[in-house]
């Protein structure tokens, strides 16, 4: 088998969407650590900022890391289309 054709904008939601779960798991994390350095220094003048920089990660990484993905998805299936056409697509072996 042979793809010689990408559905750009379906490829684009997958990847997007793939990205958006990637960027929720990225700040997690990064929001569980910024809670915890926020906590547990004594006396930080910062530590509101900290911990609303912590719960921000897990609104804002997500709708990034989806908004780049399905963008940078689209235009990479749009150059897969037009190069696959010059050389022929890439062959799949499937059982």
């Amino acid at each position: 088998m042979i793809v010689k054709r990408v559905g750009a904008m379906s490829f684009a939601k997958v990847a997007g969407t793939l990205y958006a779960f990637m960027g929720l798991c990225f700040g997690a994390v990064l929001s569980l650590f910024a809670m915890i350095g926020a906590a547990t220094v004594p006396d930080n003048p910062g530590r509101g900022l900290g911990m609303l920089f912590g719960v921000g990660a897990i609104v804002l990484l997500p709708i990034l890391y989806g908004g780049i993905g399905f963008v940078f998805s689209l235009i990479t299936a749009g150059l897969y289309n037009v190069v696959a056409g010059m050389v022929g697509g890439v062959e799949i072996d499937v059982q």
